[in-house]
């Protein structure tokens, strides 16, 4: 089956000032862009990384994404454009079917106590990045402070910027190897690669993984999240769905 599907009228779009989507028409019909290859010398990585993050940033195409960086990854947004936050501007919320709605600080979830994980990642679109390492606070830490209420059953994600959404069940959710992270290949999280804040669900492919995380909010069920709507799978278990057959992750 192919896990990608074409684009469908009707996707939805974000506030004018956040940008529009990109159409997921480009997306395949320019994924052999990925193939230019990767720069393996680490001086000239970052500054791949930081020409590309820039780039992507400004390019309304969205063809900058599909270009790998010297660490596996692609730079890839649904908009054509993301807000930049830092550590003076930046809020996470956690909200909905909770009895203590919180708002954290960069500074307060960096304060909190911290899982790291060092596994492969995995994009449905096909590329897999080896022993990556993730740092952050469970997800489960959170839900627990805000004191989840009986008859909840999921947990939505929204995204600053502006478009992207996620869900996962609150089992799920739950898991020891979801994170709300703020570091990836030990560094803090950068604009590009989904930073300050990001979630990382490490068993799921990597659209799950929601970037530029900025609301957590508890529901009775699970809403499909962005690219859900237009065909994946929204239980989205590396080498158990979408079609494909890759090694789990974890």
């Amino acid at each position: 089956m192919n896990s990608e599907p074409p684009e469908e009228p009707g996707e939805p779009r974000p506030p004018a000032e956040h940008g529009t989507p990109i159409g997921r028409r480009v997306l395949l019909g320019t994924i052999g862009l990925g193939a230019l290859g990767v720069v393996a010398a680490p001086v000239l990585q970052r500054g791949l990384e930081g020409f590309l993050g820039a780039a992507a940033d400004k390019d309304p195409t969205g063809l900058t994404g599909l270009l790998p960086n010297g660490g596996g990854f692609r730079y890839y947004s649904v908009t054509s454009s993301v807000p930049h936050k830092d550590a003076t501007d930046y809020r996470l919320t956690v909200d909905g079917l909770v009895d203590r709605p919180t708002t954290y600080t960069l500074d307060e979830l960096r304060a909190l106590p911290q899982t790291r994980l060092v596994k492969d990642v995995q994009c449905v679109t096909g590329w897999r990045v080896p022993d990556t390492p993730f740092e952050g606070v469970r997800l489960s830490r959170l839900l627990d402070a805000a004191g989840v209420r009986a008859k909840a059953g999921a947990v939505r994600f929204t995204c600053f910027d502006g478009a992207y959404s996620e869900s996962l069940t609150l089992e799920q959710a739950r898991r020891s190897d979801v994170l709300v992270a703020l570091r990836m290949q030990d560094k803090y999280i950068g604009h590009a690669h989904g930073g300050p804040v990001r979630l990382y669900v490490a068993p799921m492919y990597f659209y799950k993984s929601a970037k530029w995380l900025s609301g957590i909010t508890v529901t009775e069920d699970v809403k499909p999240g962005y690219w859900e709507r237009l065909g994946y799978d929204v239980d989205a278990w590396v080498g158990k769905s979408n079609g494909r057959d890759d090694d789990p992750t974890s």
